[in-house]
């Protein structure tokens, strides 16, 4: 791929490369060429501006964690496949709202699109259980839960911001903490 990527429209290859190098310049890119026809649809069909922006950033996301994953394979230009993605995700938004009457089926698009984006709403709903578990359970499970898991603190480190008389009794704590959340989340 070049250094500096053209003036013009990246190629569909200088995107996915882009994206599996983390250029910058390829991601300001990607926004900036498809969108206006994303905003097309959405306002076409009873979105607005932050309306697009949102169903655009999600297919982005989608598009970046496929790539990223090593499971995507283009079949068709990419300019169809985020149209593709984000009138499903429109059109899935629309029948949420109950703005749109009919059946998402009718629409589906002749580009398989797979399950991933259920599969990203379903992980949304997982974290929401995972964060209302967290709340309730308290302190101070919440923060050695956060601080092994999320912030990948050691248990040495817990131990001694906690005030434990060694790791294996952090390390016990922790486990007893993860129990009670374990429970809390399938409580829900």
């Amino acid at each position: 791929m070049n250094k500096e990527l053209k003036a013009s429209a990246p190629t569909d290859s200088e995107i996915v490369l882009g994206i599996l190098n983390n250029s910058e310049i390829v991601l300001k890119k990607l926004y900036t060429t498809y969108f206006p026809m994303v905003l097309q649809l959405i306002i076409n069909n009873n979105g607005n501006e932050d309306d697009a922006k949102d169903i655009y950033q999600e297919a982005i996301i989608v598009l970046y964690n496929k790539v990223k994953s090593g499971q995507f394979e283009l079949s068709s230009k990419l300019k169809t496949y985020i149209y593709s993605v984000c009138r499903r995700l429109w059109l899935k938004r629309l029948s949420q709202l109950n703005r749109y009457g009919g059946d998402i089926r009718d629409f589906e698009e002749y580009l398989p699109v797979d399950d991933e984006i259920d599969n990203h709403s379903e992980r949304d709903i997982q974290f929401d259980k995972m964060e209302n578990a967290l709340q309730l359970l308290g302190e101070p499970c919440k923060t050695i839960m956060e601080d092994f898991y999320i912030h990948n603190r050691s248990m040495q480190d817990i131990c001694e911001r906690f005030g434990y008389t060694n790791a294996d009794n952090a390390k016990t704590q922790k486990y007893k903490c993860l129990q009670r959340l374990k429970k809390l989340f399938f409580q829900q």
